[in-house]
This record gives C-alpha cells, sequence and structure tokens, in this order.
C-alpha cells in the first residue's frame, strides 16, 4: 500500500513517515502544496493524509478538490489544527473521507488509515454499501435485501455516519458531534435511542445485524461473514 503525506511541519511529517513504514506503507512526503497537488492528482496512491494550512499554491482543502474534480477517490484523512463542527463539515463537503484534529495520537491515525484502506476500492460517495444494504447520498434511498426503507432525517444521518465509517468503533461523542447541530443539547441517551430506532428498521427485521455494540465504547456498523 502506498501513502501520500502532505505536511509542512517537517517534524511531523518525519513522525508520520516512520510510524507508517513502520506499518509497512510506502510513503511518499511533500512539504507544500504545490509539490503535494502535483503528487496528488499524478501518482496512484492507496490513501493521502493531508494537512489542511499549507505554503504553495493550493492549501489541504484545494488538493482534495483538484482531486475529485480529476476524478480521483482516493481516500483522504485531512489534518489540520481547526476542530470546530463548522471546520470539520468544510473539510469533509470539500471531498475528504475523514478529519482528524491536531494534536493527535500516531495509534489514532494508524487506526483510521487502516479503516480507509478497508473501504472497497470501487466504493464512490455517491452509494454506500454494507453487505446488502445501500444508501443513495444523492436520492437518500435506503435499502436492504431489495427492501426499501423509510428513515426520519436524523435516523438517515446516522445511519450515512456509521456507514462512512463502517468497521470503525464510533464513540457517543464522536456520534453526536457529526450527526447533530453544534448547538443542539444531546445526551449520550438520545444517541442510544436513535440506535434502537435505527435496529428496528435496519437489522430486526432481517437475518444479520449490521450494528453492533462496543461495550464500553460505542458502536460499529459492521457485516459479518
Amino acid at each position: 500500500m502506498r501513502i501520500l503525506v502532505v505536511e509542512d511541519e517537517h517534524k511531523i511529517a518525519r513522525a508520520l513517515k516512520r510510524a507508517l513504514e513502520q506499518e509497512g506503507y510506502a510513503v511518499d512526503v511533500a512539504y507544500d502544496g504545490t509539490d503535494g497537488a502535483a503528487m496528488a492528482t499524478t501518482e496512484p496512491y492507496d490513501v493521502a493524509i493531508v494537512d489542511r494550512m499549507l505554503p504553495g499554491t493550493h492549501n489541504g482543502l484545494q488538493i482534495v478538490t483538484a482531486m475529485r474534480e480529476a476524478r480521483i477517490h482516493t481516500p483522504v484523512l485531512l489534518l489540520t489544527a481547526m476542530g470546530t463542527v463548522e471546520d470539520r463539515t468544510t473539510g469533509l463537503d470539500s471531498g475528504a473521507d475523514d478529519y482528524l484534529v491536531k494534536p493527535f495520537a500516531l495509534e489514532e491515525l494508524l487506526a483510521r488509515v487502516r479503516a480507509l484502506l478497508r473501504r472497497p476500492k470501487d466504493q464512490l460517495s455517491a452509494t454506500l454499501t454494507a453487505g446488502d444494504l445501500t444508501l443513495d447520498t444523492v436520492t437518500a434511498k435506503v435499502e436492504r435485501a431489495g427492501k426499501i426503507i423509510k428513515l426520519t432525517q436524523k435516523e438517515y444521518g446516522l445511519l450515512e455516519y456509521l456507514l462512512r465509517n463502517q468497521g470503525r468503533p464510533i464513540s457517543k461523542e464522536t456520534i453526536i458531534a457529526h450527526v447533530w447541530d453544534y448547538d443542539a443539547d444531546i445526551l449520550p441517551n438520545t444517541v442510544e435511542a436513535y440506535i434502537k430506532y435505527l435496529r428496528a428498521k435496519v437489522d430486526k427485521p432481517f437475518d444479520s445485524p449490521l450494528i453492533h455494540t462496543v461495550r464500553g465504547f460505542g458502536y460499529k456498523l459492521e457485516a459479518t461473514a
């Protein structure tokens, strides 16, 4: 697996390269947005790790946008010191697949890279799948085993977030931050309630569950054999 790191802070870039190479990945590094954009749009990578704030002709968001405009669907993990909900939303709307706020633990970054690499290579952002479940993000149509599933707006948002992060345990706090508005007064038991609603529609009518509880942490969506 080949990974691109675009990071202007040399100490961070070296640490990322060393950690990723220890995991067995081949790693290329660019230290500014100009080189990063050129490499991301001309070389084949399995994952790109891109800092949001970069010197040069392109910042991180512009690199991601250039990749998507060129129909390059390489998963992108965006790194940034800007951690508000609005900043995360802007990053994800630009085409990034995941968002990690500095400072971060290397173990978490490596886990997120593994999760991105597990995603099917032909799975584009328009249609999300897990086993026999599909969610069309353009039409908002949800089906499982050929049966249409009707969801409320919040149930749909929760399911889409779980699908975009399938196979990865997600805490209730993280779900709240990504699915609910910043100003919403949401408690962890609200997440539990919506998970229950979603299971009643997505899991219970079918043979195998997709939504799993990770004890002491949160939930994950995963199709098991």
